[in-house]
């Protein structure tokens, strides 16, 4: 006899509603499952993952042309590297009143791979950002990564997306966020699946499964508090994308760790639920100087979280007070794990980089600083003579399920995004004391004395 579909063959089939997934089949996973990956957007709109292979040679090749091109000193690894703000962006200024572009090494920040402190210097006005910093290779996916390290280079296109956001005459409380979601019509027609349709055979299981990607169909990507055409935001949807596909089986993990699927058990899902699963920063990550004029990033700076969503049949959301221990889990591995995978899986590295550029520019505006250094960002607030607007925008992305045997079979979708609220972390309650002054001494350690006036970068 048949069972229905919402029985013990597929217990919990709407917890793990996946709303991010590759549209590849098994076996083209299994082949990309060590090779680069990035994001490409098609006409309609549609976000897709592509994979590139690599080759030992290939590599090679690249970082012999990087060594060749780059300036000796910018290629070296530098364990704190400053970047003055306002003489960067006045040597682009300089540079596109001449009709030329900004230099290669602007545009990738001297080769910083991440921001570890922001400092402000009255008597000069410079607004300074630092932190660990080496020579640059583009990878085989287009993205840019330290010769040494392998962590991806800052982007300021990135650095200006962030800046932008937390601009002069902004509120202070921005929030920046992305969420792929099914829409209320595929969530209905998926319900209507689950309640009229039976198995009878294994074969069906597949069939059955197409059935609820059709019925699901296209799902949207949301974009807030951030231009959808920019890197940035393409970081947050790929960061996103791929981790709910960890989550359900269909990319390998970077690092060995607990996924959803492996540890999904029958009848350990609510079969009317959306679980969804999103990164946020780690709130407490802020160490100020007692003067207010350093401030330290510390730690990780990303977590997993999960909550769980009731669907109804009209395929209405609400939230619920439930959880769901499979999920719990994964997010508990993945943050416990999350600067191993960031070292391995570089969009990642760049989401945390992206979170930490989004802190520092709230912390430049909770300062102040853009008045104190008469800093209107004229160049950087202007996408008109500055572009980083210059993306393909994300619309949607095509459902795809993946189907477990695990005694019973399990439908493994999940939904969540991406969610910043960097004044969170400069709230009062979040700030770390600087009790023992190395953040204040980090800073006054830096003599902008001799710096020469057209510098922008130095060690």
């Amino acid at each position: 006899m048949g069972r229905k579909l919402a029985s013990r063959v597929f217990p919990g089939l709407l917890t793990l509603l996946g709303v991010l997934v590759f549209n590849l089949a098994t076996a083209e996973v299994a082949r990309a499952q060590n090779a680069f990956g990035g994001v490409q957007i098609d006409a309609e709109g549609v976000l897709r993952v592509s994979w590139y292979d690599q080759t030992g040679t290939l590599h090679k090749q690249r970082l012999a042309q990087a060594r060749a091109a780059l300036d000796r000193d910018v290629a070296q690894v530098s364990k704190l590297r400053k970047i003055s703000l306002t003489r960067l962006e006045a040597a682009i200024a300089k540079r596109l009143d001449e009709n030329s572009q900004p230099t290669e090494t602007m545009h990738r920040l001297a080769g910083l791979t991440r921001v570890k402190y922001v400092f402000y210097y009255p008597e000069t006005k410079d607004i300074v950002i630092a932190g660990p910093a080496e020579g640059w290779v583009e990878d085989p996916s287009g993205r840019f990564v330290g010769m040494h390290s392998g962590r991806p280079t800052i982007l300021l296109e990135d650095l200006v997306v962030a800046l932008r956001t937390f601009a002069p005459g902004n509120p202070s409380d921005r929030q920046i966020s992305c969420s792929i979601d099914p829409t209320q019509e595929g969530l209905a027609a998926m319900q209507n699946v689950q309640r009229t349709t039976s198995v009878n055979t294994p074969a069906d299981v597949p069939v059955i499964a197409r059935k609820m990607r059709d019925a699901l169909g296209l799902q949207v990507v949301s974009i807030n508090g951030i231009s959808a055409d920019t890197h940035f935001a393409q970081v947050l949807v790929e960061a996103d994308y791929r981790m709910k596909l960890i989550g359900i089986g269909l990319e390998r993990p970077p690092v060995k760790m607990t996924t959803v699927i492996s540890k999904a058990r029958p009848g350990s899902a609510d079969a009317n639920g959306l679980q969804r699963l999103y990164f946020v920063p780690d709130y407490e990550c802020v160490r100020l100087s007692e003067d207010g004029l350093a401030m330290e990033l510390v730690g990780q700076g990303v977590k997993l979280v999960s909550e769980l969503e009731a669907v109804g049949q009209d395929g209405t959301r609400r939230a619920t007070r439930e959880t769901n221990r499979a999920a719990q889990a994964y997010c508990r591995a993945f943050t416990k794990k999350y600067a191993k995978i960031a070292s391995v899986a570089p969009v990642y590295a760049q989401l945390r980089n992206n979170i930490d550029l989004a802190i520092a520019a709230a912390h430049i505006h909770a300062q102040d600083y853009h008045s104190q250094a008469d800093w209107q960002m004229a160049t950087f607030g202007d996408e008109s003579r500055f572009a980083v607007e210059t993306y393909s925008t994300p619309q949607h992305v095509e459902t795809v399920v993946n189907v477990v045997k695990k005694g019973n079979s399990y439908l493994t979708p999940i939904g969540g995004g991406v969610d910043i609220r960097p004044a969170m972390a400069l709230d009062s309650n979040n700030v770390l004391e600087d009790s023992k002054g190395e953040t204040a001494a980090a800073r006054t350690a830096i003599d902008l004395s001799e710096l020469d006036a057209d510098s922008w970068w130095w060690d």
